[in-house]
């Protein structure tokens, strides 16, 4: 019952030869590049992807299937350090093999996926590369580490393996771990005019054309390079040496800067453009651009005088038909890698030209820094680690292990003799390991799905100062865009900066909750007037558009078409952060929960129609589906999204002493926490996912409870005193105080928060 998760991908890539057939994967052709006196310079065989065997295919939107485009070997089977084992209790072990060559391990015990069941999980470091295994937990079986090594097929070494005992060693690790490859990409993008053949002349471009611009902007967003804090791609964020602009996305985790021919420094005495070169030329893969009709001179990857480049995505667009044509080629070293094209290469949805590009590219590196050139390199720099690291840790091996012991007999409790002693090591241990993480994923060098990437990629806690002067008591606030939406005694206000302040809505809409809904074009707002309070729902497009028309404030009476229908009387509402099938809005009316739902709708289906006033209004999108009684008015109220179907969605509520959850399709409740205080103050209930698996933060009077949702389990920590707010900014819990602020990282949150508990009890009675 052994799982193995390799870290290389060439051998699962070679085997799929002879399952992609030649249509998808061309020809291969010999491509020699020459330069101006017509001397050979390099001879190399490149891969053609063409999507069809006949270029001259009628060009005719792809047959393919969506579940298609996957990364392959994605960022969860390559950062097993970083994401299950930093910052969490865990062992690491060194040792010779049998060839006397030295190796380290490390192993955890944590949840197999969505499955919550325990597992162990063991990383092997060898100067071959890494090996990793997951393998059943047993609370009645024995695990050692020589069990482990045989499992991974490492049989024969010298000695036993020696638990490494200083917590340093996970940065150490940490480095290893980065020789796997790149966490993020950078990718070339090169503009090509019609005719051009060489590629002084591509590079000689001083600015794109509309079409190229819309391709950049489908791409990801354009940024300004000085003081960008997030990944740069070895672009100048400081001085403005590689250009003022750069275009840049974040992709299911991974950052992505682009490198953009016209956006890099241009030199009219340089006519072969040697700086935007050494950026796009030691880019691993580049895009061409290419404008002109299909039957114009075709792009050859013997145009680009690069020894570096092993992709190249060639891309056209046809703007009668609105568009883009897509051709790969690979250096033939390259192992095999998907998406394959559709036949033909033609795509009409531009979203899904930009995801299948994307997963294509990422793909295709990751294939790359497996051909032979990269893997040795990568080898060797592996193998120079591992033993400049046991050679640093020889001197100190009494001193810094701790003796030769079965790994069970560590987690998941420690002997009760040096349990105390056992706990302050793992305290110490966690604590680095969290600084550590912290750190890597403030500077940009972690997985971006275990970080708060965006535009605006700043640590959660620095401020942003949005109007210096506010005159007004704030009830309620969400960013929109760049500014803010605040609520207050004076109706509500768009503050941006130190410009004067818009009023969207009078104080005859007196809101006490929004939310600013970018992604679905919406606006939810609870405006609360006692026995009339309502919730409402508009377009930002058309609040937009009033105030592009300098329209006055919209008053109460202006929005009755964006009245929700039954939400009278309602004092709270919520809704579920990851909407990615559909909306839910939960409406809260005394002790009456309503379920409100609002389905996706199709691209550019948030359009306003001129001819009728009516769609304005979201309202009609917005079904309601049944209504749950509960014994008490809940004073706070969380949704929590089930990892499969909607009959697995749950709601929290708190009242009275308790945290309650509510299952949205039967109504049946059931008791998640109780309260043992005289007094409760309820302040929050956070919802947390990882792994696919769902958490909460139970926060009220002076403590924070990590609950786990099926099963219900966790710990609890102490915050500073009288905190009165919570806010969760993933990998960042932020509690609020009235002169302090206390911040916390919370990847895999509950081993931390049971150590930490338990670490208060062994001192004191919290």
């Amino acid at each position: 019952m052994k799982h193995f998760c390799s870290s290389s991908v060439s051998e699962d890539l070679g085997c799929r030869r002879g399952d992609f057939s030649r249509k998808h994967y061309g020809s291969v052709e010999l491509l020699i590049s020459s330069d101006a006196d017509g001397a050979i310079q390099r001879a190399g065989r490149f891969r053609v992807e063409n999507g069809s065997s006949d270029e001259s295919a009628t060009a005719l939107p792809g047959t393919w299937r969506r579940t298609d485009v996957h990364l392959e070997n994605p960022e969860y089977h390559t950062r097993w350090y970083f994401k299950y084992f930093l910052g969490q209790v865990h062992q690491n072990y060194i040792g010779n093999d049998a060839e006397k060559s030295p190796f380290f391990l490390s192993v955890t015990l944590s949840d197999q996926n969505n499955q919550r069941v325990p597992q162990y999980r063991a990383i092997l470091w060898r100067k071959t590369g890494t090996q990793k295994i997951c393998l059943p937990y047993s609370p009645t079986k024995t695990l050692s580490v020589k069990s482990i090594l045989s499992a991974m097929n490492l049989e024969k070494f010298e000695k036993g393996p020696r638990e490494i005992f200083h917590p340093e060693i996970q940065k150490d690790l940490l480095v290893l771990e980065e020789q796997e490859g790149s966490v993020n990409f950078k990718f070339g993008v090169l503009f090509a005019k019609d005719g051009q053949l060489t590629d002084d002349e591509m590079f000689s471009n001083e600015i794109g054309s509309e079409a190229f611009q819309k391709f950049l902007n489908l791409l990801g967003d354009t940024i300004t390079l000085k003081g960008w804090t997030g990944y740069r791609g070895g672009l100048d964020t400081k001085n403005d040496t590689t250009g003022i602009h750069s275009v840049y996305t974040v992709y299911q985790g991974h950052e992505i800067m682009f490198h953009v021919s016209t956006m890099l420094p241009y030199s009219k005495e340089n006519k072969q453009q040697v700086e935007r070169k050494r950026h796009i030329g030691n880019d691993i893969v580049t895009i061409v651009f290419q404008e002109g009709e299909e039957s114009s001179p075709a792009f050859k990857p013997s145009m680009i005088r690069s020894h570096f480049t092993h992709i190249f995505a060639l891309v056209r667009y046809d703007q009668q038909n609105d568009n883009y044509r897509l051709k790969i080629f690979s250096e033939e070293s390259v192992p095999l890698f998907g998406p394959p094209l559709p036949s033909p290469p033609v795509f009409t949805d531009h979203q899904e030209f930009r995801d299948f590009l994307l997963v294509k590219l990422i793909n295709g590196e990751k294939a790359t820094l497996e051909t032979p050139t990269f893997a040795q390199k990568r080898r060797r720099t592996l193998d120079m680690l591992i033993r400049s690291l046991y050679q640093d840790l020889m001197p100190d091996l009494h001193k810094n292990m701790l003796n030769r012991r079965s790994f069970s007999d560590v987690l998941p409790e420690s002997p009760k003799s040096a349990r105390k002693k056992e706990e302050a090591r793992q305290a110490e241990f966690v604590r680095i390991g969290q600084a550590l993480k912290l750190k890597s994923i403030v500077r940009g060098d972690a997985p971006s799905s275990l970080a708060a990437s965006g535009i605006c990629k700043k640590e959660p806690w620095e401020p942003q100062c949005f109007c210096s002067n506010f005159p007004h008591e704030a009830v309620c606030a969400d960013p929109w865009g760049q500014a803010l939406l605040v609520s207050t005694d004076a109706g509500v206000l768009l503050v941006d900066d130190d410009l004067p302040s818009v009023p969207v809505f009078d104080r005859t809409l007196p809101v006490k909750q929004m939310h600013v809904l970018e992604t679905l074009d919406l606006l939810v707002l609870r405006a609360d007037k006692g026995k009339d309070a309502r919730l409402f729902v508009f377009r930002l497009s058309a609040l937009q558009k009033g105030l592009e028309g300098k329209q006055a404030g919209k008053s109460r009476s202006d929005c009755r078409e964006n009245k929700l229908e039954k939400t009278k009387g309602c004092h709270l509402y919520a809704i579920n952060t990851h909407h990615s099938r559909e909306l839910r809005v939960v409406v809260a009316i005394r002790n009456k929960l309503l379920l409100i739902t609002r389905k996706h709708k199709p691209s550019g289906g948030t359009s306003i129609s001129l001819l009728s006033p009516v769609s304005e209004s979201p309202v009609e999108e917005f079904q309601y589906i049944r209504e749950i009684c509960l014994s008490d008015s809940p004073a706070v109220m969380t949704l929590v999204d089930g990892p499969t179907e909607e009959s697995d969605n749950l709601i929290c509520v708190a009242y009275r002493h308790q945290f309650d959850m509510v299952n949205e399709s039967t109504g049946e409740a059931f008791r998640l926490h109780h309260v043992e205080a005289n007094r409760v103050n309820f302040v929050a209930a956070i919802d947390v996912y990882e792994d696919g698996e769902a958490g909460l933060l139970l926060c009220y009077n002076y403590s924070c409870i990590y609950k786990k949702v099926c099963p219900f389990n966790g710990g609890s920590f102490l915050v500073q005193p009288s905190a009165s707010d919570f806010h969760l900014c993933f990998p960042h819990l932020l509690a609020f105080t009235t002169d302090s602020m206390e911040i916390r990282l919370c990847p895999k949150i509950c081993t931390r928060f049971h150590l930490e508990i338990s670490l208060a009890e062994a001192s004191s009675d919290p």
